[in-house]
């Protein structure tokens, strides 16, 4: 993958997002002429972002135990040296490391002030682990639709202390919160929701639960911080973020309760032999789609996602850095499945094709393989929740390989031993 300049080669353009509006280019105008003359706005130093998180969060200074302060370290240096924020850009990273700060602490003294909190049995998750953009969004949703199961909703995510209360029935404040925040990315990046559906009440990804550990890829797919996430690949203590994932897990079921877990990431895939030791009861559904097809529209999604932070955002160079992290991702995930150390009877191999063309077959295999119940009324939300979110339904995703200067052939081998080994065909 090559990169030229602009200038030289207007095609290039198709790779750049379009401009913010009027009204945030001019924030980062502002915001940059009083960094400029020396104001302290958004810092981006360990020190002011703990001490932010502690204030938000009444004072309480217990972080507990495992991985935070190393990937905080590595995250704050990335995003300063390499991530070339705008002032929004800024104040977007600095406020979701103050939010994971929070988050900790509380949930520490949660479960010092709920004992019974640490005696939860986690119920049996089902963790989709598939690449992104592979219908694991759509395929967590339909899931999550069972009223016996749980998933972590958008809201508690986010804001995960008090532990929700399912006997409480008034709405939780923190659903507005969450709509909110929700409803300013659609202000920026109105195109967003084309690529990927926000609901606050909708299931979220574990990679928000794993942020509390300062730990999560969506900070490279919104930020350029290659750095840090080299050590999501190479260095980070998987088994410390997973415990306190689970901790989290125990947390939100103490007072919603359920019959099984729906978890989701990707991220997953960077420690699966993690997952399987921390959750041995867990049943694994990969989803798969032609990785072409994954690169193009994730590099399409993560260069959305790094225009609200940046001005300096190319999509070819998004595609050149996430191209090989998603192949080794994969390559990852494929040791540990080929080591044999796992029965092949925690895994359900998912095809998007499938999904697409008979989402209640796949549904049904699903619960068959996994041991449990599909009742009626688990059909018939699902029903309900795909008539209601038909594909395309707040606008058509565009994108080509060529757009962001990814080569077809070059790729296909790149990606040769995963589509050979689970007989993925390749795409339009």
């Amino acid at each position: 993958m090559s990169s030229p300049d602009t200038a030289s080669n207007p095609a290039a353009n198709l790779a750049r997002p379009a401009p913010l509006p009027f009204s945030f280019r001019a924030i980062n105008a502002f915001g940059a002429l009083g960094r400029s003359v020396g104001l302290p706005l958004a810092r981006l130093d360990e020190q002011s972002i703990l001490e932010a998180g502690i204030r938000l969060a009444g004072g309480l200074e217990d972080f507990g135990t495992g991985p935070f302060f190393e990937p905080l370290k590595l995250l704050v240096a990335s995003l300063e040296n390499e991530a070339r924020l705008s002032f929004l850009g800024r104040n977007i990273a600095r406020g979701s490391m103050i939010e994971a700060t929070r988050n900790r602490l509380c949930l520490i003294a949660d479960r010092k002030r709920y004992p019974e909190i640490t005696r939860v049995q986690v119920a049996k998750p089902l963790v989709i682990v598939g690449g992104p953009r592979t219908g694991s969004t759509i395929l967590q949703d339909l899931l999550a639709c069972d009223p016996r199961c749980r998933a972590p909703r958008g809201w508690e995510a986010k804001e995960p202390s008090p532990p929700p209360d399912q006997t409480n029935r008034e709405p939780d404040p923190r659903i507005a919160r969450c709509e909110a925040q929700f409803a300013n990315i659609d202000k920026m990046v109105p195109g967003f929701r084309k690529m990927h559906p926000l609901d606050a009440k909708n299931a979220q990804e574990c990679l928000v639960l794993t942020a509390n550990s300062m730990v999560s890829g969506n900070y490279h797919a919104q930020f350029f911080v290659p750095s840090y996430y080299d050590h999501l690949e190479r260095g980070c203590d998987w088994r410390g973020v997973l415990e306190f994932h689970k901790q989290q897990l125990q947390h939100l079921q103490w007072r919603s309760p359920g019959t099984h877990w729906v978890l989701k990431t990707g991220q997953h895939n960077l420690a699966l032999d993690v997952l399987l030791d921390t959750y041995p009861e867990a049943g694994i559904i990969v989803t798969h789609r032609d990785p072409v097809k994954i690169a193009t529209s994730f590099t399409s999604l993560s260069t959305l996602l790094r225009s609200m932070g940046s001005d300096h955002v190319d999509g070819r160079e998004v595609a050149a850095d996430w191209c090989p992290r998603l192949a080794f991702m994969f390559e990852k995930a494929m040791l540990v499945r080929d080591s044999g150390a796992y029965p092949q009877e925690r895994f359900y191999d998912m095809h998007f094709r499938d999904l697409v063309g008979n989402w209640r077959g796949v549904v049904e295999r699903i619960y068959d393989q996994f041991g449990l119940e599909l009742r009626g009324d688990a059909l018939a939300a699902m029903s309900r929740f795909m008539k209601a979110n038909e594909q395309g339904k707040d606008g058509k995703h565009a994108y080509t390989p060529e757009q962001y200067g990814i080569d077809v052939p070059t790729e296909r081998e790149r990606f040769r031993r995963y589509t050979d080994r689970y007989e993925i065909e390749a795409e339009a």
